[in-house]
């Protein structure tokens, strides 16, 4: 027997558990993703999500509402007669009529420890914080904001230098298996679900531009995670002078390293850059129409010195 799904996904973090729910033979009657966006140098052509890619490779139907508050959207939902909706990354709303509609409920694959960074940006702000751990949980949707009682856990450890794109990628992977064995017990009939604590609720806000230039004025530990939670996207950045020019610069792998000095001031010739306390390493970088580059290269054509400033 195989249960009867409705996968509702947006982004590539979605895509995994997608096909691993296909792969396992469950019968994906429905796909449900954000609208195709404008997208290309002059933002004038749409691009579907890589979500609907997929759902298309897989030749399974495809719907984009930009809403699911309309009657007529919550009645063909209710119309594919769903076991079990899971959702993964979607970005829309459920209400309620489309939450009770599956016979089974709506699974949510989720990439924090519930209750900590409920909400959009669970992995960036894990790492911003210098969360240690983290991992992916499968709960159960209720109408509050990542509230309902948790059925799957998989932690996995934060290493001091992985980025948000590393854990990015962990993450999706934990959550596609973890998912196939939910439903896998779903239909079994033994998938049970504890409540989340009360306490350690934090929530995940969506990044917003205004905090992506990196402080140096801030203890290096305090800027690494920055760097390193924000990258590769959508990337903390700080102006350098090259070549008489002032350039941005988007910061993608950093180390904590020794050393002090002026905030900002680079200390040697391997981009080490001073901090409010501590100094950070700069591993790798990218000029403002560049490709990502090692700090040894990036040297090489900047001309970057000891006692030159970053700000």
């Amino acid at each position: 027997m195989t249960l009867r799904v409705v996968f509702m996904g947006t982004p590539d973090f979605s895509v995994a558990t997608l096909r691993a729910l296909a792969g396992a033979g469950h019968d994906v009657v429905a796909v449900y993703t954000q609208p195709p966006r404008a997208a290309g140098r002059r933002g004038l052509e749409l691009t579907p999500s890589p979500v609907q890619r997929e759902a298309e490779r897989l030749g399974i139907v495809v719907h984009t509402p930009v809403s699911l508050k309309g009657e007529a959207e919550q009645a063909a939902f209710r119309a594919l007669d769903a076991d079990v909706a899971v959702v993964v990354a979607y970005g829309l709303l459920l209400p309620k009529p489309v939450l009770d509609a599956p016979r089974l409920g709506c699974l949510n694959g989720h990439a924090s420890l519930l209750p900590r960074w409920r909400g959009a940006a669970p992995i960036q702000r894990a790492i911003m914080a210098g969360d240690a751990e983290t991992g992916m949980m499968v709960m159960k949707m209720e109408q509050g904001l990542d509230t309902g009682p948790v059925g799957l856990v998989e932690k996995l450890a934060v290493d001091p230098d992985m980025t948000a794109g590393d854990l990015h990628d962990r993450l999706m992977v934990a959550g596609a298996g973890l998912m196939v064995e939910a439903l896998s017990r779903l239909e079994a009939g033994t998938l049970s679900f504890v409540e989340q604590a009360a306490e350690g609720v934090t929530y995940a806000a969506k990044i917003d531009k205004t905090e992506t230039r990196i402080d140096w004025a801030r203890p290096a530990d305090v800027v690494h995670n920055h760097v390193r939670g924000l990258s590769p996207f959508p990337g903390g950045w700080c102006e350098a002078t090259i070549g008489g020019r002032i350039e941005r610069l988007k910061l993608l792998r950093s180390t904590v390293a020794d050393g002090m000095g002026e905030p900002g001031g680079i200390l040697d010739d391997r981009l080490t850059v001073a901090c409010g306390s501590g100094a950070v390493r700069l591993v790798e970088v990218q000029r403002a129409g560049g490709k990502p580059a090692t700090a040894q290269e990036f040297l090489r054509g900047a001309k970057l010195e000891e006692g030159m400033k970053l700000s």
